[in-house]
Formats: C-alpha cells, structure tokens, sequence
C-alpha cells in the first residue's frame, strides 16, 4: 500500500481512539526496523496527548518500541533541518553564485552535493527510518 493511503488509513483508525475531548490533528510514520512500522499520532484537546499505533490500527504498549519509533523520528527531522542550514534551496543558489564569481577549487563537487542533498530530502508524507536517516 502507498504510504499516502496507510497514512489515510491509520488517521481514521487512531480518530477511532481519541478521547472523548480530543481530535486527531497529525500522523507520523515511523519505521524503527525493516517492516515494523510505528505511527505516531498526536491529538489536540484540553492538553496534547500522542498515541502509538501498529500497522493494524492498535496501540502500540511496548515501551522499547515506542521509544524506537520517536527516536527515529525525532532524528531523522533533525537531519533535515540540519542539511544545509534547512535552506538548500538557498544554499545551492549561493554556490552557484560564489561559481561564476570566484570559481574555488572543489565548488562543481559542493553544488553536486547539495542537489543530491536536496534530493534525498523527501517532501512530506515520508517514512522516518534509518534508511532514510543514512540517505539523509
């Protein structure tokens, strides 16, 4: 299944699990390991709540395996905000710029970086995993 279709899937099961006072408002999938996917979903109400769920919709109670999945999660948004400053876009125009100006040694190598950078970024929804964290 498409991860955008899981995704759809998963937000109608953990709705089905929100308290009384609170309302699903974001879904982030998660892969700690090959084929073990984790979705953590955040609610909104009197105070923020987060749940767990497995690829079937359950609450996921294992300790190790929620502490894996938000850590991969977390990790892998701090790789992207890292990469370049968060602004490759900008970067990649400031390398083409210092280029034509002052052509340094090495600079062809930098912007093929920063574009396969920019490419290895996926745009959202994407599956936080180490594989993605390496590529990243």
């Amino acid at each position: 299944m498409e991860l955008q279709a899981e995704l759809e899937w998963i937000a109608e099961a953990a709705a089905s699990l929100a308290g009384r006072d609170e309302t699903l408002e974001s879904v982030i999938p998660t892969e700690p390991a090959p084929g073990k996917r984790v979705y953590l979903c955040s609610y909104s109400g009197p105070a923020r709540t987060w749940a767990a769920v497995d690829e079937e919709g359950r609450l996921v109670t294992e300790r190790a395996r929620v502490r894996a999945a938000v850590s991969i999660a977390a990790m892998c948004e701090l790789a992207e905000e890292s990469a370049g400053g968060g602004k490759l876009e900008e970067l990649r125009q400031q390398l083409v710029s210092l280029r034509i100006t002052e052509q340094p040694e090495g600079i062809e190598e930098a912007e093929a970086a920063a574009l396969a950078l920019e490419r290895a970024i996926q745009h959202p929804p994407r599956l936080a995993s180490p594989a993605y964290l390496d590529e990243v």
